[in-house]
């Protein structure tokens, strides 16, 4: 079997660690540097859309040649969309598919497309982030390195999952969040060889980003205090509603997806496009990914009712604009809508039980819970807050809200975001999801109360046609036979002549993941 040769040429996973450690610096540095390039595009366009607004409120006569221009530029985008389906929406389910199922996509083609794409329609203001396309043009990018010098498809699926995390990284300056989602988020499991990948990558990436814009955290909040224990019991009430919040948005996001699916394909960029109009002329501060309105909610100066409008017509807005399914995340709109919600919050306490002055920090704890509920990533949501504002004061409080955010959105029994969005992806896009050809090698984690735990490698039934060619136990590797027990926390290096990469990590998941 090719790949089994492929894998004996290796003196062990203790040689690919070393390997991956030099090539994952090279795929950071090149996703890093893709990366910024497009940061720097989104905020252009996104700065340059609320000047557009204030001309045309200025000028009315104008609207009419503007909407005009959003036609051409919507049917552009369908073009481009059409050109490559897999560079639609946020990116990062796409990301997964290549990780777990070996998803088939062109490298080139998702990166013309989100920079034409995805700059482009930041110069209309839609409601969109950075973050999911940095990261899946960060795994673009070191796919396209991967390529030319990554050994075998394990390898190259780390160096993919380590440029997801450079995206991260470089999109937000926070490379120790990036490293943990490539872990909690991607892969959805720990290994040592990922964390080396996302790590190598991940850190190299940031150290781009800093070169270019400079060492100040993405949010500068001003100061926020240190809330008093004695106020942690309004944690709860907060990580619960956080929770909802976030299971709302992923039912509202899903759901506008399906509304635009009632559409003819070439009108919805279109139609997101005319959404924004409106929204540009009488509320800016909604436009773009949300950063304004972030630093609004911290200072809370507008009051209940202005919070609420901004609340309501951000979360509207981003449904409309992300089901249409032109190039944007979600990340950051989910934050803002997060701290929205957590100023409303503080506001509201203010007026008899809470000091004003800890209204930043519900804020900070909202914009984690609302994450942690939709994406159900807790550890990536704490991290990100601290990293994104420059500060651990707080950390307590908000990973105390964000599990019991998670704890809420989980009772509500709704899927993580992304893992619902890739199961749409696989259905619409099912040429992608198939790899044509035979034949895969993937290492994957041993847990605790999985059907292969405790158990010898005969008496497991293995998908036909593979083979369980190396166990990582520890710092050392195990040449296994029939007798070899295996433990919880092994790594298992699996071969197949025979089998195509998605239907075989399926099928070796349902046997290592515990029920």
């Amino acid at each position: 079997m090719e790949n089994f040769k492929i894998y004996k040429s290796l003196s062990g996973l203790q040689n690919m660690k070393w390997s991956i450690t030099g090539k994952g610096i090279l795929t950071g540095f090149v996703s890093g540097l893709l990366v910024v390039f497009y940061r720097i595009g989104i905020e252009y366009g996104t700065e340059t859309s609320l000047k557009i607004y204030t001309y045309l409120k200025d000028q009315p006569l104008m609207i009419l040649p503007w909407m005009v221009l959003l036609l051409l530029l919507g049917i552009f985008v369908y073009w481009l969309l059409k050109l490559e389906p897999m560079a639609s929406g946020s990116g990062i389910p796409q990301v997964k598919g290549i990780v777990l199922y070996g998803f088939k996509i062109k490298w080139y083609f998702i990166l013309l497309v989100r920079f034409l794409a995805g700059i482009l329609s930041a110069f209309t203001g839609v409601s969109l982030g950075r973050e999911g396309p940095s990261i899946q043009i960060g795994a673009s990018g070191s796919q396209a390195a991967a390529s030319k010098i990554s050994k075998n498809k394990l390898e190259e699926n780390y160096l993919i999952t380590g440029g997801a995390a450079a995206g991260l990284s470089a999109a937000f300056n926070a490379p120790l969040s990036g490293i943990v989602f490539a872990l909690e988020e991607v892969h959805r499991s720990f290994s040592p060889l990922v964390l080396i990948a996302a790590t190598t990558a991940s850190l190299t990436a940031d150290v781009v980003s800093k070169y270019f814009f400079g060492l100040k955290p993405v949010l500068s909040y001003v100061s926020i205090p240190q809330l008093p224990v004695t106020l942690y019991i309004w944690l709860l009430p907060l990580g619960l509603l956080s929770g909802v919040l976030g299971a709302f948005l992923n039912k509202a996001l899903l759901q506008s997806q399906v509304i635009y699916q009632k559409l003819p394909p070439i009108i919805r960029p279109f139609l997101a496009f005319m959404i924004a109009v409106p929204c540009g002329l009488f509320l800016p501060q909604v436009l773009g990914g949300g950063q304004n309105l972030i630093r609004i909610s911290e200072e809370a100066s507008t009051g209940i009712l202005m919070l609420s409008v901004f609340l309501v017509v951000k979360l509207i807005f981003t449904c409309t604009s992300f089901g249409s399914g032109i190039p944007g995340g979600i990340f950051m709109p989910i934050l803002t809508i997060g701290a929205l919600f957590g100023s409303l919050f503080g506001v509201l306490l203010s007026a008899t039980f809470v000091p004003g002055e800890y209204i930043a920090v519900f804020c900070v704890c909202a914009m984690a819970g609302a994450l942690s509920g939709s994406v159900k990533a807790p550890v990536t949501s704490i991290l990100l807050m601290a990293e994104m504002t420059g500060s651990l004061v707080h950390l307590l409080p908000v990973a105390a809200c964000s599990f019991i955010a998670l704890l809420s959105s989980d009772l509500l029994k709704v899927p993580p975001i992304y893992e619902a969005l890739l199961e749409r992806t696989m259905k619409n896009n099912s040429e992608a999801a198939e790899s044509h050809k035979q034949g895969a090698l993937l290492e994957i984690p041993v847990e605790i109360g999985s059907d292969a735990s405790g158990r010898k490698i005969s008496d497991i039934s293995w998908p036909k046609g593979s083979l369980v060619a190396g166990v990582h136990r520890g710092d050392g590797d195990i040449i296994p036979n029939g007798n070899t027990v295996l433990l919880p926390g092994d790594y298992l290096v699996i071969v197949s002549s025979d089998r195509k990469y998605r239907e075989l990590n399926s099928a070796i998941r349902a046997l290592c993941h515990s029920k």
